[in-house]
């Protein structure tokens, strides 16, 4: 399986400063870090891109952070969250279904058969997405998701889901902002989902989320008000290199300063650090099962292999979840 729940699938807190002022002189920008490597790389590579008459500053223009999301921002176990939501979803619509009893991969949702369900493979996981996401305007859509937020308890933790934003990485955020930075998600995830939750649980606006998204249609409602239908058809696939061309189609500049935490945030870390001048590539390691989980080779849900290995080689900063973290979860959520 890959690593992302996109559209259709090919697989299964408080922001604490926006984007005035500095924080020098403001304490510890990074409290919920420990005084540890990963933390003093990104201190000092802040320090030296913005400050002026330095061999390293980058104009603020160009000071582009990107950020997956899924395992990198907040949590993606058991699985990705947008999964848990199209499951929800066909639960929602099965008694307009009658016939989805008798069949897979519905059947399978249904029951709450596990096995059946993964044993029904990409085609049926796509068949899942499909009549999760689509047929519904982006405004319906974007109603149906919010609710699902609203209502929704992670199984493990019995928290809403965006209770599991890491605390971390809200700061890190923060920091970043204050000094100029301007921050982006590149995720595999559905841009329209994404969209829904991103600015009040990061900070980041719908206009700086880049991710997977459907075809859409425009068509006029009953009520003669144009509209924009969801269609069951990929337009783009925002993950592994796609990850790099979304970077390039809709931000327009490569990024300096680039977070992942798996192999299909590669080739944008790659993408990255091929710039000319300061480079900052991070990866976040769930080393942490009691907190959150441990996982890297050979999980099906964020699974880091190939992109640990490449950050070991090149000397790319890797945050350990255990070592490196004195806090996961915002305090009130833990």
């Amino acid at each position: 399986m890959t690593r992302r729940i996109i559209f259709p699938a090919v697989a299964i807190g408080a922001v604490l400063l926006g984007s005035g002022a500095s924080l020098q002189g403001q304490g510890d920008p990074l409290p919920s870090w420990n005084d540890t490597a990963p933390k003093k790389a990104i201190v000092a590579f802040v320090e030296k891109v913005t400050k002026e008459g330095s061999p390293d500053f980058v104009p603020p223009s160009e000071r582009i952070a990107t950020f997956d999301n899924d395992g990198t921002l907040w949590a993606e176990q058991p699985i990705y969250f947008q999964f848990a939501f199209a499951i929800d979803r066909v639960k929602a619509l099965a008694p307009q279904h009658p016939e989805w009893k008798k069949q897979q991969p519905f059947a399978a949702v249904l029951s709450g058969d596990k096995e059946a369900l993964v044993a029904s493979g990409q085609k049926g996981l796509m068949k899942i997405m499909a009549v999760s996401h689509s047929g519904m305007s982006t405004e319906e859509f974007a109603r149906i998701v919010a609710q699902w937020f609203a209502t929704a308890r992670h199984p493990r933790f019995n928290r809403p889901y965006t209770d599991l934003v890491y605390q971390p990485m809200l700061e890190l955020l923060a920091y970043l902002r204050a000094n100029g930075f301007k921050t982006f998600i590149v995720s595999g995830g559905g841009v329209e989902f994404m969209r829904v939750f991103t600015d009040k649980s990061y900070g980041i606006p719908p206009e700086q989320i880049v991710g997977s998204s459907a075809v859409t249609k425009y068509q006029f409602a009953p009520d003669g008000k144009p509209e924009l239908l969801r269609e069951a058809k990929v337009l783009f696939i925002d993950d592994g290199p796609g990850k790099a061309e979304g970077i390039n189609t809709f931000i327009g500049r490569r990024p300096i300063f680039a977070f992942g935490n798996s192999d299909g945030d590669q080739q944008m870390l790659e993408w990255t650090a091929a710039g000319n001048g300061p480079r900052f590539m991070g990866l976040v390691h769930h080393t942490d099962a009691e907190r959150e989980w441990a996982y890297d080779r050979k999980s099906r849900i964020g699974k880091l292999d190939k992109a640990w290995d490449e950050a070991n080689a090149k000397g790319w900063t890797i945050v350990s979840m255990k070592d490196d973290w004195n806090t996961v979860f915002p305090l009130a959520n833990q």
